[in-house]
């Protein structure tokens, strides 16, 4: 049963969520041509919808992580080991387990990550949004727009919520928490729920149809559509009725 709920139309971004474990989302939603929303994608589709919109008013899972690592502390990372083995820690969690990651995972990761030096539960100010270390990382070049956004939607400040560093690393999915009531679009580190019926969202960009393309779809129209008109001018031209001119205006207007 496909539950892909899509609730930004295509005008260049199509972004849709499904309420499923991880996992399951994850795979419905790649499998309908999405990709698991990024931080910078997920900020700038809220500008562009509005503090009112759906899409800012609705949290879901992002594809960026929190890795909790010993003797070293917390890093936010752009590529989650949970993207990679999204079953296995959906599972895990399902056990009441943390999804613990060997030294190979926390070392890729760590290649494009910046480390959380806040802690559970501090705040970051929405006017610090593009000076700040972790919401420059987070939210990338939407991030002093986006401090902007939550600003005029009366959200002063955005709480970052952690877990604890244990003896074994391990990961969290990151969390991006709807704007309204006493949530202020969070950034949540703490959420050990994969195997709940949360939102997962993805975005799926339409790009514009190529140079080439366009050519081949005038060649089209021209071929399909304007066909009697030219043949009809051609005809004229040849027996004298119309001038060589007339059939250059038609063709430069195909052209155009």
């Amino acid at each position: 049963m496909i539950n892909i709920i899509q609730d930004v139309k295509p005008t260049g971004t199509t972004s849709a969520y499904v309420e499923k474990p991880f996992d399951e989302a994850k795979k419905e939603l790649e499998s309908a041509g999405y990709d698991i929303i990024s931080l910078p994608q997920f900020s700038k589709l809220r500008i562009e919808q509005g503090k009112d919109s759906h899409v800012a008013n609705y949290g879901a899972y992002t594809r960026e992580g929190f890795l909790y690592v010993p003797q070293k502390g917390i890093f936010l990372v752009r590529n989650s080991p949970i993207m990679a083995n999204a079953k296995e820690a959906t599972e895990c969690h399902r056990n009441g387990k943390e999804f613990y990651l060997t030294q190979e995972q926390v070392e890729q990761s760590l290649a494009d990550s910046v480390q959380v030096k806040v802690k559970h539960g501090e705040t970051i100010p929405t006017k610090r949004f593009g000076d700040d270390e972790l919401t420059a990382y987070a939210f990338g070049d939407n991030a002093e727009a986006y401090g902007e956004f939550l600003k005029e939607a009366g959200i002063k400040e955005m709480p970052i919520y952690l877990a604890d560093v244990t003896d074994k690393p391990f990961a969290r999915q990151a969390w991006l928490h709807r704007l309204v009531s006493d949530y202020r679009s969070i950034l949540n580190g703490n959420n050990r729920y994969l195997n709940y019926d949360d939102a997962v969202r993805g975005v799926r960009i339409v790009e514009p149809r190529s140079g080439e393309d366009r050519a081949k779809k005038s060649e089209y129209q021209f071929t399909n559509i304007e066909a009697q008109k030219y043949l009809k001018v051609l005809e004229g031209v040849r027996n004298g009725t119309l001038p060589a001119s007339k059939l250059e205006g038609v063709i430069k207007a195909f052209k155009a």
